[in-house]
């Protein structure tokens, strides 16, 4: 009997000092009763948050929207590009008026214009050079091949010294716009006329014109 008492008695000792240590540590209370503490269900709750690589929606690639034209048409555009290449190809030693964008800069500089003449002039030069097109090859400039649209450039720029007829003017005024917007750009200054900007000559190459 008294074995038995003690028994009891440590009995209820023991879970007395239980109650105490789940007051004092409630992190140990929830392990006992759901056997994960809190802190690895947090752990488990930010793991949850994280997809992993494999699993994650990969993003649509997003095709380059081309730039909005400010004068041109597409078509218009996309004809001046094409006569300004020819007029300024690329070579060996540098690239052309296409990757210069002097047709842009035409574009932008056309929709700055007050001149509504000019803007006009541009339109029906553009409409002339598909009509001769037409005449010359069955079709229009664009869908000519690359031998047809250098035999209707140098056509219409035979009399570039005294032009007389519509298309030789139009011609005078391309060429010096696509001349002007090359000459002007990165590509034009630095890769073809090679432009070195402020630098210190150590020797000046010239001749001496006092003998």
């Amino acid at each position: 009997m008294k074995l038995r008492i003690a028994d009891c008695g440590l009995r209820i000792k023991e879970e007395e000092e239980e109650v105490e240590s789940q007051i004092s540590n409630p992190e140990s209370q929830i392990a006992d009763e759901k056997g994960v503490t809190r802190r690895e269900m947090m752990k488990l709750a930010a793991g949850a948050m994280i997809v992993p690589p494999l699993f994650q929606a990969k993003p649509r690639a997003r095709k380059p929207q081309p730039k909005p034209r400010r004068f041109f048409t597409e078509e218009e555009f996309a004809m001046v590009d094409e006569l300004g290449e020819l007029i300024i190809p690329a070579d060996e030693h540098s690239p052309g008026a296409r990757a210069a964008k002097a047709a842009e800069y035409i574009d932008a500089r056309l929709a700055e214009s007050w001149e509504e003449e000019t803007k006009r002039e541009w339109r029906e030069g553009l409409k002339l050079v598909d009509r001769i097109s037409n005449e010359m090859n069955g079709r229009s400039f664009m869908q000519a091949s690359p031998e047809q649209r250098v035999a209707l450039l140098e056509r219409i720029a035979r009399s570039e010294a005294n032009p007389q007829k519509p298309e030789e003017k139009f011609f005078v005024e391309l060429k010096t716009r696509v001349a002007h917007a090359y000459y002007t750009s990165k590509i034009g200054i630095h890769d073809e006329l090679e432009y070195k900007g402020n630098t210190y000559l150590r020797e000046f190459a010239g001749e001496d014109v006092s003998k």
